[in-house]
C-alpha cells in the first residue's frame, strides 16, 4: 500500500496550499516542482528536498534517476495516483512531485548585464523570461512593481532549472540602483527611436521589459536611461514580454560573445 493514499493527509494539504496560495509560500520559504525533467534538475544542482512524493509506477520507470534521488535527499514517500492528480497543478501529471526550499543565489557585485521586469503579471511570460536570461548569460533578474510571484506553479514549470540558479531580488524602483549600479538601463518600448541591435551591449547593460498590457510603469521608466525597440513589419501586432525580452537577451549574448 502506498504512503499517501487519503487526501486528507498533512503532506497532501501542505502542497496544496504551497501551489495555491502565495502567502503561504513566503511564510514556510518553500515552492513545489514537478515531473521527470525537474527532478533531473534536482538531482544535477545537488539540491536538498524537504519531501518528495512519486508514484510506484515512476519509481518503476525511472530506477536510476530515483536512486540517484533517494541518495542525495531521502527515501520517497509513495503516492496512489489518484491523489497525486488531485494535487498536481499539470493536467497529466508524471508521477514525480517535491517540496524544496526557495533559493537564494548570491547577487553578483558589479553586474554588467541584467534583466529588469515590471508589472509581468502573465506566469508563462515571467517563466520565459527567467529561462531565456539564464541561457543569454543574464547574472541577475530585478523584478519591480507588479509582477506575478516567481514561484507561480506556472512560472516554476515553465522557467525550470533556470529559477535555482539564478540570482532574481524584489525591489521597488525607487532606491533599488545599487542591483543595477552601473547599468545602462535600456527599456524596451515601442516608441523606442533606437533598433536594438544598435545598443552596444559589451558596456555595462540592463534590459528592461514592462508588463503585457500597458509596458512598464512611471516609476519604472523614471530609472530607465533610453528607450529601445525591435523593428517589425508594418501590419505586425506588438510582441509578448516574453518573447520581446528573449530577443533583446539572445541579441546582447550574440554581441558579448562575438566582440
Amino acid at each position: 500500500m502506498a504512503d499517501i493514499s487519503s487526501p486528507t493527509n498533512s503532506r497532501v494539504k501542505h502542497i496544496k496550499k504551497l501551489l495555491a496560495d502565495r502567502r503561504y509560500r513566503k511564510r514556510e520559504n518553500e515552492f513545489v516542482i514537478e515531473g521527470t525533467r525537474w527532478i533531473d534538475e534536482i538531482v544535477h544542482s545537488q539540491t536538498k528536498l524537504s519531501i518528495w512524493l512519486a508514484t510506484e509506477q515512476w519509481l518503476e520507470e525511472n530506477p536510476q534517476l530515483a536512486a540517484q534521488l533517494e541518495q542525495q535527499t531521502g527515501r520517497p514517500l509513495t503516492i496512489e495516483p489518484a491523489i497525486l492528480k488531485s494535487i498536481a497543478d499539470t493536467d497529466n501529471p508524471s508521477g514525480v512531485l517535491a517540496v524544496t526550499p526557495m533559493p537564494s543565489p548570491a547577487w553578483p557585485e558589479n553586474p554588467d548585464f541584467v534583466l529588469m521586469l515590471d508589472q509581468i503579471r502573465d506566469p508563462g511570460n515571467l517563466g520565459t523570461l527567467i529561462r531565456s536570461a539564464l541561457a543569454a548569460g543574464a547574472q541577475g533578474i530585478v523584478l519591480g512593481n507588479g509582477c506575478v510571484d516567481r514561484f507561480n506553479p506556472k512560472v516554476v514549470r515553465s522557467s525550470m532549472g533556470a529559477l535555482l540558479r539564478l540570482p532574481i531580488q524584489q525591489t521597488s524602483w525607487a532606491g533599488g540602483e545599487k542591483l543595477w549600479g552601473r547599468c545602462q538601463v535600456y527599456l524596451a518600448d515601442a516608441a523606442g527611436d533606437t533598433a536594438y541591435t544598435k545598443v552596444d551591449w559589451n558596456r555595462p547593460s540592463a534590459i528592461m521589459i514592462g508588463g503585457e498590457a500597458n509596458g512598464a510603469g512611471a516609476e519604472a521608466r523614471a530609472v530607465s536611461d533610453a528607450l529601445i525597440s525591435i523593428p517589425m513589419a508594418q501590419a505586425s501586432e506588438s510582441l509578448n514580454a516574453g518573447v520581446a525580452g528573449s530577443i533583446i537577451l539572445f541579441e546582447a549574448l550574440r554581441q558579448r560573445t562575438e566582440s
